[in-house]
């Protein structure tokens, strides 16, 4: 696989935490009652966000490929 190829691979993981997080922050604000289910998807939620946040800050910094 080409360079390139590998940087889009890895934005689109990126993309896909982003979409996870957003579904466990819902998850943990409006229908978790249980306060520690709560914490533990709301951790999960944000370390994911800042995952995937550190990682597209490297792909875009990492500049084009040469192929």
């Amino acid at each position: 696989m080409s360079p390139a190829m590998v940087k889009m691979w890895i934005s689109i993981s990126s993309m896909g935490f982003m979409f996870v997080s957003i579904i466990l922050i819902y998850l943990s604000r409006y229908k978790l009652k249980n306060r520690i289910i709560k914490f533990i998807s709301a951790f999960i939620a944000y370390s994911l966000l800042i995952i995937s946040g550190i990682i597209i800050f490297l792909v875009v910094m990492g500049g084009p490929t040469a192929d």
